[in-house]
């Protein structure tokens, strides 16, 4: 699996040069990463790709070019890429109206340790929640999380050998249940798993 390094990072002025273009890439590798749970939460599977163009992005937003503020960046955003067995998501509690947010993230206390992932024929694998820091409090939960979704060897070889792959939320105020997770989201997700 391809690492982010220190070396591995291109320059503010190359990476300038391919910004466009790579933007671009990341929009559509990103397609497929991408999984909706209902109308309110969605799912962004992280991974090297995603991760790198984060990191490019910062150094170019905050003109970041000094050594130790480079390496910041990339212990900032280097446990988010997966690493073989398990993987890792940014989630997103999206309602468009303030007002509506504010209650229902309310409602929605500890929602981030009640996501999901199955593979057929094991048991639900529940997300180990923000373990960079804690993104709720007793009044209300977090607009955003990261999760991660450790798997067992056996499931990783079921996924590789076509079994189904669904995921969910079984949270009182947020249930929703997607029995067959589409191919190509499967598949893209599947590229981050490495079997023993």
């Amino acid at each position: 699996m391809p690492r982010i390094t220190r070396d591995s990072l291109l320059t503010l002025e190359d990476y300038a040069k391919i910004r466009k273009q790579k933007r671009a890439e990341v929009m559509a590798h990103k397609k497929s990463r991408k999984i909706a749970l209902g109308d309110h939460i969605m799912l962004i599977f992280e991974d090297d790709v995603t991760i790198r163009y984060q990191i490019q992005e910062m150094l170019r937003i905050e003109r970041i070019f000094q050594e130790d503020e480079i390496v910041h960046e990339l212990e900032t955003y280097l446990p988010l890429v997966p690493d073989g067995t398990n993987w890792k998501a940014t989630m997103m509690i999206e309602y468009p109206d303030p007002v509506e947010r504010a209650e229902r993230l309310a409602q929605m206390l500890g929602i981030e340790d009640r996501v999901w992932v199955k593979v057929d024929g094991f048991p639900s694998v529940y997300a180990i929640a923000d373990e960079d820091l804690d993104r709720e409090n007793s009044e209300k939960t977090s607009s955003v999380h990261f999760l991660r979704f450790e798997l067992t060897q056996d499931m990783i070889r079921a996924l590789k050998q076509q079994h189904q792959l669904s995921i969910g939320v079984d949270h009182p105020a947020y249930q929703i249940t997607i029995d067959a997770v589409d191919e190509q989201s499967r598949a893209s997700l599947i590229n981050d798993l490495i079997s023993e």
